[in-house]
């Protein structure tokens, strides 16, 4: 337990099954957020000692540098999808940046996003894009992750539509046609480990960690009423509907859609062409298909009893 990474945001989503491949090493690991009693679930994963909490919120300069002093590494997985995208995203990634360069640490992971874009449309794409800009500036030998859309057991994408195939007699649609590219968390969580441990094959560059399959918003939706068997009609909502309630009703609490949202949707998420991606790493992407059934039987009518059909 000789090296300490940092994690910011380790708590979350991604967070858990980056810390379990570093647990796995023998590192010590540090999770700084802004509510750590939210990451203390990690504590039976690693061993005694091996973990610890601070409370950090990456917009205060200090308290970020506080947090990387004495780390080998620091890899950034702080990120929202609604709210202060300039101050997590740019503003948040500087500050652990150049905390990051100022102590000397030996490798910088940062995780952005499929589509970060400083002249992107939407104001996450926007964010995203300057945030890694401002990586650059002060670490130029960070490693960047923009990982797709991100598929697991505690996901917020899969699980949506299993829950509304739950729910709901038929499902909306909408953009059915736009495309991604799932990736499991645990295998960006293998990904984001490596970069942050061998910074001499993985420093300075960029990877885009997608799945093994390209599939549309509704072969999505599909798959979440196949594993949920749950025979639910999709009902296409046209564009400039759908626009419409983006556009008026998005700012509600609990809207399905934000306009930022919308306009994310407008691109495709998958792999640019000639990008390094998982297999840089050494890791064979896990089809959905693979794991799915591992948690989303839960959502069948029966649970874990239930006898899986044809359907």
């Amino acid at each position: 337990m000789e090296r300490l990474v940092t994690m910011f945001g380790g708590g979350g989503f991604l967070g858990r099954y980056v810390a379990q491949s570093l647990f796995r090493t023998g590192v010590r690991v540090r999770v700084a957020q802004v509510d750590p009693g939210k990451a203390y679930f990690l504590k039976p994963l690693a061993a005694v000692g091996q973990v610890q909490f601070a409370k950090v919120d990456i917009r205060d300069a200090e308290r970020v540098r506080e947090a990387v002093r004495g780390s080998s590494a620091v890899i950034n997985l702080a990120g929202i999808l609604k709210g202060d995208f300039a101050g997590i995203h740019v503003d948040g990634a500087r500050n652990i940046a150049a905390a990051a360069a100022d102590e000397g640490v030996e490798a910088l992971v940062h995780v952005s996003a499929i589509g970060a874009d400083p002249d992107s449309a939407s104001a996450y794409g926007r964010s995203k894009g300057k945030g890694e800009q401002a990586v650059r500036a002060a670490f130029a030998q960070a490693t960047i992750l923009r990982p797709s859309v991100l598929f697991g057991r505690e996901d917020n994408f899969i699980n949506r539509f299993a829950a509304m195939a739950r729910l709901a007699p038929i499902l909306p649609v909408i953009r059915g046609g736009a495309k991604f590219q799932p990736v499991f968390a645990a295998d960006v969580g293998r990904a984001a480990a490596a970069a942050a441990l061998d910074p001499r094959s993985h420093g300075g560059k960029v990877y885009e960690l997608g799945g093994p399959q390209v599939m549309t918003m509704r072969e999505l939706m599909q798959l979440a009423c196949r594993e949920t068997e749950r025979a639910r009609p999709l009902v296409e909502i046209p564009d400039p509907v759908a626009k419409l309630l983006a556009r008026f009703g998005g700012f509600l609490p609990g809207a399905p859609l934000t306009w930022d949202q919308w306009l994310m949707l407008q691109h495709d998420n998958v792999v640019a062409p000639g990008s390094h991606g998982l297999e840089a790493f050494g890791i064979s992407a896990t089809p959905i298909a693979a794991v799915a059934d591992g948690w989303l039987i839960t959502y069948r009518r029966h649970g874990r009893f239930a006898v899986k059909s044809p359907y």
